[in-house]
């Protein structure tokens, strides 16, 4: 990220940069350990995407607007983001961030419109099949990965296969976050949503077996990700120890939770854990089969 950078520039992206400390304790801490300018481009990313999502799900609907009036307002939030992209400028603050982003790192509507296909869904969509999962896992989350990837890598060169790789580890990771947040919501997204993302889950029927099921596909996912953390410069790579340690924590907690307590009880890795996964990727220290 250049360092001359005007006033509104700077403004913006302290915009964003307050929107990950306020809205995720875990992204947040792990956001602590990027080097600059990395740390502020994944700012700059993850804010765009919270906006989003209270357009879908927060303020929007608590604004009592109607659905049609959500949608419009999402519509309007996807071409200003293009459009800022294109020529770098927005008077939305968080999407200017973005775009200053995406135009530096070198990406674009290739991950953004997924983005914003899912996000739609979101809006009419109350269950899926199997497709359709994996095209919302895809454009909700693993996108927002290989945008974070494009900054990591800014500097950097790899080999085609290394990139490969590095580009899958992005994705299985940003899968297994989201399929962790829907696990651990799976009651609240029923309730207050009327939504069910894992096909064939229903709440009120939901097994022992259907939750294994589940959480060894997401460490299947998590395992995949470790795999490629020693090809991660070292600008990132403790960020995304961080990161990992923390979900493979939440993980091993929700797996040692009976399925019937899952559907009422949201689960949280508590905040002394937190710092002792914390500090440990602080000093570098990689999980034990990847040390």
């Amino acid at each position: 990220m250049t360092q001359q950078r005007s006033l509104y520039d700077r403004v913006a992206m302290e915009a964003s940069a307050v929107v990950i400390r306020r809205y995720s304790t875990s992204f947040g801490l792990a956001s602590k350990l990027l080097a600059q300018p990395v740390r502020q481009h994944v700012e700059n990313i993850y804010a765009l995407v919270r906006l989003a999502d209270e357009v879908v799900d927060g303020v929007a609907a608590e604004a009592c607007l109607a659905a049609d009036a959500i949608r419009s307002q999402l519509d309007t939030l996807e071409a200003e983001t293009n459009e800022a992209m294109r020529c770098g400028f927005s008077t939305n603050l968080v999407v200017h961030a973005f775009a200053l982003t995406a135009r530096e790192t070198g990406f674009g509507e290739e991950l953004t419109a997924p983005f914003y296909a899912s996000m739609r869904a979101d809006l009419s969509q109350t269950a899926h099949t199997p497709e359709s999962f994996e095209r919302y896992v895809y454009g909700s989350a693993e996108v927002v990965g290989l945008m974070c990837l494009k900054a990591f890598l800014v500097g950097h060169r790899y080999s085609e296969a290394d990139d490969a790789r590095l580009v899958d580890g992005a994705r299985h990771l940003g899968a297994a976050f989201q399929k962790i947040n829907f696990l651990r919501d799976l009651a609240a997204d029923f309730t207050a949503l009327g939504r069910s993302y894992f096909p064939g889950v229903d709440v009120d029927s939901f097994t022992e077996a259907q939750k294994t099921a589940i959480i060894d596909d997401i460490q299947n996912d998590l395992d995949i990700a470790c795999s490629t953390l020693t090809l991660l410069p070292s600008s990132s790579r403790r960020a995304v120890v961080l990161a990992q340690g923390l979900f493979a924590e939440l993980t091993r907690r929700l797996r040692e939770t009976p399925a019937s307590v899952l559907v009422t009880t949201r689960i949280r890795v508590p905040n002394p854990v937190k710092m002792r996964i914390a500090a440990l990727a602080a000093a570098g220290r990689l999980p034990k089969e990847h040390e």
